[in-house]
């Protein structure tokens, strides 16, 4: 988190890890019978997180899962779920977060926009299962664009198309490298871990919800 005199006048949001659980472990504990060490094994080697992020950047989710299967077609199966169940592993919500977003969505001072690393293709769902998201005056999906966070492009593009001054811009991410990323590009960024934490970098930031 970083201060400085110019008053905070847009919040952008992450989805993911802030505002929405989600989570590979609620489809694969399952199929891995309860055994965390398999399943973790699964998910980082095989459907490794690097692998999913590339999809995040728009790669095609058909291309990619058959790529992975001819690299390990031994588990052709446990593949497939990783995009055919996707909507399993799309949790919650996180209500304390949504209190805080519903506050600055309500208040007259500030514009609320998110800034998403998520693939075109799945988003729509999230889209159906949390009717919250059209609080939003506008989302930009990492997916839809072909480049994701923390590069610096992204940033830049959603400061363009929503018209956002970058020095009064505040964005809320729970991972450090995004938070780097947007400061590098001139916004002042929290790194999102709970959401009291939250409301308190804000009051201290001069956000009054």
């Amino acid at each position: 988190m970083t201060q400085n005199n110019h008053t905070i006048k847009t919040l952008i949001f992450d989805l993911g890890g802030v505002l929405i659980d989600w989570n590979p472990e609620y489809v694969y504990l399952k199929e891995f019978r309860g055994n965390r060490e398999k399943m973790n094994w699964f998910l980082n080697e095989v459907c490794a997180w690097e692998w999913n992020m590339n999809q995040d950047a728009g790669y095609p989710l058909a291309q990619a899962t058959e790529e992975r299967i001819a690299l390990f077609p031994e588990f052709e199966s446990l593949i497939r779920m990783y995009y055919g169940r996707w909507e399993e592993m799309l949790g919650h919500a996180h209500e304390d977060t949504l209190q805080i977003l519903k506050s600055a969505v309500d208040h007259p001072n500030y514009q609320v926009f998110a800034l998403t690393n998520w693939s075109g293709e799945t988003f729509p769902v999230a889209r159906k299962k949390f009717p919250w998201l059209q609080w939003f005056e506008g989302i930009l999906v990492s997916g839809d664009e072909g480049i994701r966070k923390p590069h610096p492009e992204i940033y830049d593009l959603v400061l363009s198309r929503f018209s956002i001054n970058p020095s009064e811009a505040l964005f809320i991410d729970d991972s450090q490298s995004n938070i780097e990323g947007s400061e590098q590009c001139g916004i002042k960024g929290i790194h999102f871990r709970n959401a009291e934490q939250l409301q308190n970098d804000l009051i201290t930031l001069g956000v009054s919800l």
